[in-house]
């Protein structure tokens, strides 16, 4: 990747070239003379388009949109796969390699395709240097990334791309998963990422230093690119490292999964940058907009591994304990509870949840009513684990994502005829706002459906400010505000059940798990001083349930026809 071929003589090369020793090529150089036009022209054959765009699904595209990315750049384009999709789907994308034969491959693809691609030649070390402004987010992909052979070269492309980014750009970097291929052997699912028939990709030789694979296709052609074999752990460093603020590594495009299952590692990493107030303003006493408080509460890695390891990464909310104790089973019979309580929905309803943590809510809603869904969450981090569920369900023609929050709802007047939501009004400091865009996007005769955990009507504050502190709030809703407020809308009240003796329960509970799991969380990345505020909150809550200060249960309120 730098001028030595500055006269892209791949362009006209039709043989692989290597040293007497191919094994001993490890430059980060070498592979322009890998992607000659003969390999090149072969390259599509290999990937098969359509056979790529079924195993990946929406993965790449769903996690742009919920982060709100619009401008991308693609900086190992190769024949132009990910940069003619990403364009047909509304992105305005900017195609980059390494390779001139790439490059006009993949402007070619996009011309066959009716599109104009925008391609530039770029070297990533000098990335900066070939390309114009800032991106929202860059992608490199196609285990593209393994080309470095030298660890300043890997550190220099990071840079370059951090410095490519915007404040609050988003890095998506793939790799094969060579810490199996190095501990293990070899093995291929040939589902993801190189899908075309009758063609095998498979290792000729692997050592911590190299992995030189093997191309073979149907007419008994074949070609070779030596990669360097980068482990997982070693990658998500380096991306820390170079000023990444959060990396999430996925495997085979799923959150979870078994270390040695995946064929391909997906990192997405997330810019470090000075806060910048997203969705308010500080107050006259200079506290931050609690939103953004929230927000950056459920997007930590505390948060993520705690909620996803006690409860099962399908939903963050209160259960139902009368006849269980198990946590994932309660959770689950206060969303039938609340279902049953609506009028019965089909294939034509619509359904809004707001607060929808892990969605696991409306998955299960869905799959009984054939209902639509809009989840509508402020954390990043659970919409883009929710979409991954949301995919392996198969869901995704039924169930929509959006990032925001609940006092301005993305939606328009009278668009649904449910809205939904549990234990989560608590973390707004607005909630008669947010009663009041309940209100505007019902349908009349539409349904507000909720559970939050609440402060009784005769509550003392003195007694709950350490719940307070926990949530860096100075009140809760109450049965009687929310009453008062949604009536004063023009809501009519159908229930408001009382059973604090749940959220009592529910909280005793997941303190129990906490504290039984602790060495576990530990091991999984939680802080031990999250888990320890995390045990004295819970703790709290408790206290001021036995003292009678909280309520809880099923608020059901209807819009008049």
């Amino acid at each position: 990747m730098s001028d030595t071929l500055a006269e892209n003589a791949e362009l006209t090369m039709t043989d692989q070239v290597y040293s007497d020793d191919p094994l001993s090529d490890r430059e980060t150089d070498h592979y322009r003379k890998e992607y000659v036009s003969t390999f090149v022209d072969k390259w599509d054959e290999l990937i098969d388009w359509r056979g790529r765009a079924e195993s990946e699904g929406q993965f790449f595209i769903d996690i742009l949109r919920a982060r709100g990315k619009e401008r991308v750049l693609d900086v190992a384009c190769g024949t132009g796969f990910h940069s003619v999709r990403l364009t047909e789907e509304g992105f305005d994308v900017t195609a980059a390699d390494g390779s001139a034969a790439m490059v006009a491959k993949a402007f070619e693809n996009g011309q066959a395709r009716g599109l104009i691609l925008k391609t530039t030649q770029a070297d990533w070390r000098w990335l900066n240097r070939d390309i114009a402004g800032k991106y929202d987010a860059i992608i490199c992909l196609g285990n593209s990334f393994t080309h470095l052979h030298e660890e300043k070269d890997r550190r220099r492309a990071l840079a370059e791309f951090y410095a490519a980014l915007k404040h609050d750009g988003l890095l998506i970097l793939d790799q094969r998963n060579y810490d199996a291929m190095i501990d293990n052997g070899y093995s291929t699912k040939h589902k993801f990422y190189y899908c075309g028939d009758n063609i095998t990709a498979e290792p000729d030789h692997v050592d911590e230093g190299l992995c030189r694979m093997r191309y073979s296709f149907p007419d008994g052609s074949s070609y070779t690119l030596n990669m360097c074999p980068i482990r997982k752990n070693y990658m998500r460093r380096l991306l820390q490292e170079a000023g990444f603020e959060r990396v999430r590594t996925y495997g085979d495009f799923q959150e979870t999964y078994a270390e040695d299952d995946p064929d391909f590692f997906i990192h997405v990493a997330e810019k470090s940058a000075l806060h910048l107030v997203r969705w308010g303003d500080v107050d006259a006493d200079g506290r931050e907009d609690i939103r953004d408080i929230t927000e950056d509460y459920y997007d930590s890695d505390d948060a993520d591994t705690f909620y996803s390891t006690i409860w099962g990464g399908e939903d963050l909310h209160i259960g139902r304990y009368a006849e269980t104790k198990d946590i994932r089973t309660a959770s689950d019979r206060t969303i039938e509870s609340m279902i049953d309580r609506l009028p019965k929905l089909d294939e034509t309803s619509r359904v809004l949840d707001m607060g929808a943590g892990y969605g696991g809510a409306m998955r299960t809603l869905v799959k009984k009513t054939g209902a639509t869904a809009v989840c509508l969450n402020i954390s990043e981090t659970q919409n883009e684990y929710n979409l991954g569920k949301i995919r392996a369900a198969k869901l995704g023609h039924k169930i929509s994502v959006r990032h925001g929050v609940f006092e301005d709802v993305p939606e328009a007047d009278e668009s649904v005829d449910v809205v939904w939501s549990q234990d989560s009004f608590l973390h707004s400091d607005q909630r008669d706002k947010v009663l009041a865009e309940a209100f505007r996007v019902l349908k009349p005769g539409g349904h507000l459906i909720f559970t939050d955990p609440m402060q009784s009507d005769a509550a003392d504050p003195a007694e709950l400010q350490p719940v307070y502190d926990r949530l860096q709030l100075n009140s809760l809703g109450s049965p009687g505000f929310y009453r008062e407020t949604a009536e004063k809308l023009g809501f009519e009240t159908v229930e408001q059940e009382e059973a604090v003796a749940d959220l009592r329960a529910h909280y005793s509970r997941v303190r129990e798990e906490l504290l039984a799991n602790y060495d576990k969380l530990r091991e999984a990345g939680a802080s031990k001083e999250y888990l320890d505020k995390m045990a004295v909150g819970l703790e709290n809550w408790v206290k001021a349930a036995d003292a009678g200060q909280l309520a809880w249960g099923i608020q059901h309120f209807r819009k008049p026809a």
